[in-house]
């Protein structure tokens, strides 16, 4: 199968997995009696406010299990981690979809035993059909449950910038009118770039995505991309790494565009921040995260209670209403507020969910290379 059709068979799937998450769920929550009867604690590294604090606060109460959440900033940090702990002191993690490449082989993470979670049943078939195929490491099964999916797009100061056309795209961060005053994430923003550089004659159309398929065919894109970046480096106001930093970026640092997360402008904007964000020209980037279990996790059972409490749709919803992002959770957005209906239809428009570009997997080599030339632009004088 070429690349280009691995892509639009990667595309379809997600796209799938976004329909059937309207459905009803089934079944209810249940807490194991064990848990009930359980103290103890479970340790968490997840991406910020995926289980935001007064779930992680309802949990604790309802089974006596303290949640210790440490905020997760990329994959990278995460990866880095758990091998330098051999994923001791972690007990479930939040790997992306498309990163089961770069775990294979390293062994910490476990099968997950899907009868020990009984709303497993509540999850978007699609997205959990992504574990089952992309991450069963040597046939044990999947070690990767979905729990959120998501976008990269863009997101902008309604009071101090408007897209041209009311449509945003990628090579808006790159325009001479919001000079010093824009806000990439370095590595995917570069690929943004190349995305708008399709657009405008500078890449053939389809350069970014075949570029996944060898280093042969990824290095004369990437140098064009590379290039093109530091010579207008001086659009960027800040890179930014983690929800906070997009915050702020926006509200106090001055930046008036940016390509961003979906979640942390859409909770800005039901909060009543001046912030919009849309899926561009070129199309959104998707992505889907997960919980893991470590292979060094100590507290498997609490674990478990925790992943299962998460699944229901009531907490899913609840989840939602806080951090912006979107669940994986069938029937979780039949307990949100008006504010995520609201901007998820503000977000994805007209014909914006059938453009999602879904993140292809990605390899170890690509990621290595892919640092090198984030490197390079991010250290350009």
């Amino acid at each position: 199968m070429s690349e280009e059709s691995k892509h639009q068979s990667s595309r379809r799937k997600v796209l799938k997995g976004i329909a059937a998450g309207t459905a009803a769920a089934v079944g209810p929550w249940v807490i194991s009696s064990k848990a009930l009867a359980s103290s103890g604690e479970v340790n968490v590294t997840m991406w910020s406010d995926y289980i935001p604090k007064p779930v992680r606060e309802d949990f604790t109460k309802k089974t006596g299990i303290k949640v210790n959440y440490k905020d997760l900033g990329s994959n990278e940090e995460l990866i880095n981690q758990m091998k330098a702990t051999k994923g001791a002191g972690v007990d479930v993690c939040s790997p992306t979809n498309n990163r089961s490449g770069q775990w294979v082989k390293l062994g910490l993470l476990q099968p997950i035993d899907y009868k020990k979670i009984a709303n497993i049943k509540n999850l978007n078939p699609a997205m959990l059909k992504v574990g089952d195929e992309q991450w069963n490491f040597d046939g044990k099964g999947s070690h990767w449950v979905p729990l959120i999916w998501g976008t990269e797009a863009v997101g902008w100061r309604t009071d101090k910038y408007t897209p041209e056309g009311g449509v945003p795209s990628y090579g808006n961060i790159w325009q001479k009118d919001v000079a010093g005053k824009t806000m990439i994430r370095p590595h995917s923003g570069m690929l943004g770039a190349g995305l708008y550089m399709e657009t405008i004659g500078k890449l053939a159309p389809g350069d970014v995505w075949k570029a996944y398929g060898s280093e042969d065919a990824m290095r004369p894109v990437w140098d064009k991309i590379t290039k093109f970046c530091i010579e207008h480096k001086s659009q960027i106001k800040l890179f930014w790494n983690d929800t906070d930093s997009q915050k702020n970026g926006l509200l106090n640092d001055g930046v008036v565009v940016g390509q961003t997360w979906d979640g942390p402008v859409l909770a800005m904007k039901s909060a009543g921040e001046p912030v919009a964000y849309q899926a561009p020209k070129e199309g959104a980037m998707a992505w889907v995260d997960s919980m893991a279990v470590s292979s060094g996790a100590s507290n498997l059972e609490q674990a478990y209670e925790l992943m299962n409490y998460v699944m229901s749709p009531e907490v899913g919803g609840k989840s939602i209403n806080t951090h912006g992002y979107n669940s994986a959770v069938i029937g979780a957005d039949a307990h949100t507020d008006e504010n995520y209906k609201k901007n998820f239809a503000a977000a994805y428009p007209g014909d914006a969910l059938k453009n999602l570009n879904p993140w292809p997997a990605e390899p170890q080599w690509y990621a290595d290379i892919r640092t090198e030339y984030r490197n390079k632009f991010v250290n350009a004088k």
